[in-house]
């Protein structure tokens, strides 16, 4: 039965890396796995997914305007498909979440997403938010803070390595641009009671 899942978790947690090794699991046994990325997300190339341990796939892109519903049915018509993956999947608009969720339902594929749960001032992604109430099965994807603890919330870093506290929700940033915390070491490092 397909169900619409979502990985989420910090920075540096490793989503994308449990990604393609999904991926390359269907791959390996003769099955069709297609990514899918965010067009705009081109720091590995554009239609590439990289994981920092150096694991990297084609994707087929999108942007806010593409229907993944269709995409999918027209890329299943093409050549029959076993699993669709997303990665970053907070890049997605809520609507994209939707047209994911008629892809598990009308198309009868399983969808695995991958992405963050907040952005850097601690609130949810739109995509996020929907991968929440539509999913099928949510997985926290686990990594731990400089202290030791669970981290859950992630940093934007100016160059000075000091904590932004505005600008836009998406921006695509390098390892160095993002820390993961644990929630008390976010508010100390953000200055947010």
């Amino acid at each position: 039965m397909a169900k619409l899942h979502f990985h989420y978790a910090t920075m540096n947690a490793g989503k994308s890396t449990l990604l393609l090794q999904a991926a390359y699991n269907y791959r390996e046994r003769g099955m069709h796995a297609v990514i899918l990325a965010a067009a705009f997300d081109d720091r590995a190339g554009t239609g590439i997914v990289a994981s920092r341990i150096g694991l990297k796939a084609e994707a087929e892109v999108f942007d806010a305007d593409t229907d993944l519903f269709e995409m999918v049915v027209r890329l299943n018509a093409e050549r029959p498909i076993d699993c669709i993956f997303v990665d970053e999947a907070h890049f997605m608009t809520a609507a994209h979440v939707w047209q994911l969720a008629r892809v598990v339902d009308e198309a009868k594929l399983a969808v695995m997403a991958y992405g963050l749960r907040t952005d850097f001032k601690g609130a949810l992604f739109p995509a996020t938010a929907e991968l929440f109430a539509l999913a099928d099965e949510v997985r926290e994807v686990r990594t731990i803070c400089h202290c030791g603890r669970k981290a859950t919330m992630v940093a934007r870093l100016d160059s000075s390595g000091n904590a932004l506290i505005d600008g836009p929700q998406i921006e695509v940033g390098g390892n160095e641009r993002y820390v993961s915390y644990c929630r008390m070491h976010w508010k100390e490092k953000t200055g947010r009671r």
